[in-house]
């Protein structure tokens, strides 16, 4: 497969100089260094989920039980709103 690819003056020049020196062809410079830089991103990306969410376990507290009683807090967050509101209108009648 042919790809073209375009660089910067300064990194082609260096690129040249290099392959002059070395005897190496710039497609082989090319095709290692993109080999090394995919395999270095594909390691990043080949993280556990643990890994990727680790810092924010433990992060937050909460009641032990609460995704067994999300209900429940949730009614008990709506009643505390509703209160408020309550409030706010009572303040604004009088």
């Amino acid at each position: 497969m042919t790809t073209t690819v375009k660089l910067p003056n300064a990194l082609e020049m260096n690129l040249r100089q290099h392959c002059a020196v070395s005897g190496e062809s710039i497609s082989d410079v090319i095709r290692v260094a993109l080999e090394a830089h995919l395999a270095s991103v594909s390691a990043v990306h080949a993280r556990s989920a643990h890994a990727l969410g680790s810092e924010f376990f433990g992060r937050y507290a909460g009641p032990v039980d609460l995704s067994e009683r999300y209900r429940e807090a949730r009614a008990g967050l709506w009643d505390d709103v509703a209160t408020a509101k309550s409030a706010r209108r009572r303040q604004g009648a009088a």
